[in-house]
């Protein structure tokens, strides 16, 4: 049986989509014209034909199959078992790269031709392209008359653009199949190819490792980031099996020792022996230690504690004045994006630093959609890291942050909507605030990931939306892009036309949606609002403003401070917190740039309750800034934590430390001398973020 590649991409993208597609979407996907899919579509249903199926096409709706769910799966597996004489462009080029990854010797281009049924000049015209998509991983192609064609670079390379090939290739909801379930059919073409780069049976192995592992990350990892560990992990596997090991600057391995990502990779590699049965080389240890710091996923409770995350929010507070002047807009008090940028940032930083990437399947869709913003983002992002060549991947996530924050708007409505999403929170939030931006019906959504969708009562929710496919899904949902299309939202305005309002039925009854009556649940919530009430009355009773009228040393003004402390009963060793704020000082500036601030601050055994007080000096200090320039600072702003704090103390402070670079005005007030006007500044903003955190609370 003979079937073209266009025809073939068109019956897996319906027979995946129950509730059917566009042509429009179809044409946009496959990069042709709608006519060309009218044309294709003629043969498509000649083979639904012969397999018991039917092509509804519905005016104003779409196309879908239709027809019994046995025919349906039966072409299902016939489809992905078919000999595929023709592929796409794209997966020909795929294909090539992967046979070029996999060969140990130089590989002929006759022999490539041959192989996928094309000429050798379409084969050189191939590689040139593959030469382009190759050459950021800091890779290249030799290719040689008589000789053939080979890929050349470092191990950590070839890794690096394997695991992006993967994850590019196979939809997310594909590989957490392959992880989570293994295959129930048997691919062929070039997701067999895809696949084949790693064993299966090895994989699920890792996977539930990781699994095991993520338990003992200080910090959550984004879906995404946990299949590329998996990803990386089990190409690693496959590469030491094949005498292919990394080459690591001892130095940089050396300074990584002391890092929990260090302990918890050097566990993973113990693991991975054992299980395997192989050794594994200690500069190993490294990347997947590299893998793990740049996989961070931190959420609106990260702690500015961390060595650098007032810098980055510095930064991130530069592209949001940027981007608002820009776009006409003030996003300066928008703390939802600021949490958001800075979750984002900071591993990205670490990964353009190591020259690791990032694969952002939206790219293209993003930067079709969001053009304006794409360039000004991108414009801003070259002013504000010229010390980076920041890739467009990074960009197009960057963009779905203040992409949602531009939708949102501060309306309520009467509708609830859960949306399911398998990667970041930009990705998730940018659908969310699109939903509400152009379905003003939408009351409450809750975003959340493909791996916690058992943890709620689908009943709850007038329409579940996923931007993934989901296999054995206990009910019905909507298939949308991120970046949902007019058609998409059309339907899902149309369902929700249909559907009863079960937050209308609520009010009606003069009752709001119950949660659950578990008591432990409505306990953990009280405990929040507790928390937070808590760590808010703390640092507004014991605020000051002290002037300081004779000259000092840092070290004297940090004792004297301490000690006040300590007699207030805040502080049980004031000589100890003091040696930990100077040693703090030597990781890094603690000067905020262009201003006289200096912002001291640590985590200690020694303190008892969150602190933040202000002291003025009358002669300015000469400190070290956060961008490894100087200032003269006046104004020390000194803000102390109990080393095990919890997570709303922690998310009380993150936020103050927010605010000082919220905006020119905010920075500016704290360099006053008005200690009336500061403590009003942090009374009214604290209660501003408690109400709403607390209106957060109530929705969960």
């Amino acid at each position: 049986m003979y079937i073209s590649a266009r025809e073939r991409k068109i019956l897996e993208i319906l027979l995946n989509r129950e509730d059917g597609t566009t042509v429009k979407e179809l044409a946009k996907e496959m990069g042709v014209s709608s006519r060309t899919v009218h044309r294709d579509i003629k043969g498509v249903e000649d083979l639904l034909r012969k397999n018991g199926l039917q092509l509804d096409k519905s005016p104003g709706v779409g196309i879908k199959v239709i027809g019994e769910e046995k025919n349906r799966k039966e072409l299902y597996f016939l489809l992905f078992n078919l000999s595929h004489s023709e592929y796409t462009t794209e997966e020909r080029q795929t294909m090539i790269l992967i046979i070029l990854f996999e060969a140990t010797d130089p590989v002929k281009l006759q022999a490539l031709a041959n192989d996928l049924n094309v000429t050798i000049a379409t084969i050189s015209n191939d590689l040139d392209k593959i030469e382009e998509q190759v050459r950021p991983y800091g890779i290249h192609l030799i290719r040689k008359r008589g000789y053939g064609v080979e890929i050349t670079g470092s191990e950590s390379a070839k890794r690096r653009a394997m695991s992006n090939l993967l994850l590019k290739n196979l939809a997310e909801y594909e590989f957490l199949s392959v992880i989570k379930e293994s295959l129930q059919k048997k691919p062929t073409g070039v997701t067999d190819r895809l696949l084949g780069l790693v064993d299966k049976k090895k994989l699920l192995k890792i996977e539930e490792l990781v699994a095991e592992i993520n338990n003992e990350l200080p910090y959550p990892i984004a879906d995404s980031a946990y299949i590329g560990l998996v990803v990386h992990l089990a190409l690693a596997v496959e590469r030491i099996l094949q005498g292919e090991n990394i080459i690591f600057d001892p130095e940089i391995l050396k300074s990584m020792e002391e890092t929990k990502e260090f302990q918890i990779a050097h566990t993973i590699t113990k693991n991975l022996e054992k299980i395997f049965e192989i050794e594994i080389p200690y500069a190993e240890i490294g990347y997947i230690t590299m893998h793990l710091m740049g996989a961070k996923l931190r959420n609106d409770k990260d702690s500015f504690f961390e060595d650098d995350s007032l810098q980055v929010g510095v930064k991130a507070q530069r592209l949001i004045h940027y981007v608002g002047e820009k776009k006409g807009q003030d996003l300066s008090k928008n703390s939802s994006l600021y949490q958001g940028l800075v979750a984002h940032l900071r591993p990205a930083i670490y990964r353009m630093k190591q020259n690791m990437g990032i694969s952002n399947p939206l790219l293209e869709k993003i930067e079709s959609d969001y053009h304006e913003l794409f360039t000004i983002i991108e414009s801003g992002v070259a002013s504000i890291f010229p010390e980076f060549e920041v890739p467009k991947e990074e960009i197009g996530y960057l963009v779905m942050h203040f992409g949602s924050a531009l939708l949102k708007e501060e309306e309520l409505w009467d509708r609830s909507a859960l949306v399911i999403c398998s990667s970041g929170i930009g990705t998730s939030k940018m659908l969310a605030s699109k939903l509400q931006k152009e379905i003003p019906t939408i009351k409450e959504i809750k975003n959340i990931s493909v791996f916690d969708l058992k943890l709620y009562d689908l009943n709850e929710f007038d329409i579940v939306i996923s931007t993934i496919p989901i296999k054995d899904f206990p009910g019905k949902y909507i298939l949308a892009s991120p970046l949902p299309s007019e058609e998409e939202l059309e339907k899902i305005r149309s369902i929700l036309h249909h559907t009863p309002s079960t937050l209308n039925k609520e009010l009606e009854s003069g009752k709001r949606r119950k949660k659950p009556s578990d008591s432990k649940y409505f306990l953990a919530r009280v405990d929040t609002i507790q928390k937070l009430s808590k760590a808010i009355y703390a640092i507004l009773k014991q605020f000051q403003l002290k002037p300081i009228i004779d000259s000092l040393l840092l070290e004297s003004i940090l004792e004297l401070a301490c000690n006040e402390l300590s007699e207030q009963k805040l502080i049980t060793n004031p000589l100890i917190v003091v040696d930990e704020l100077l040693a703090r000082e030597k990781v890094g500036g603690v000067g905020i740039p262009e201003t006289s601030l200096g912002l001291y601050h640590t985590k200690s055994s020694s303190v008892l309750a969150p602190i933040f007080t202000i002291y003025r000096t009358d002669q300015p200090i000469i400190i070290n800034a956060m961008d490894d320039t100087k200032i003269e600072m006046d104004t020390l702003l000194l803000m102390l934590s109990p080393h095990d704090v919890d997570d709303e103390t922690n998310e009380v402070l993150s936020f103050i430390s927010s605010l000082l670079i919220q905006n020119e005005e905010s920075t500016r007030l704290f360099e006053t001398k008005d200690g009336n006007e500061i403590i009003n500044f942090l009374t009214e903003h604290l209660e501003e973020f408690f109400e709403e955190k607390i209106d957060g609370i109530r929705s969960v």
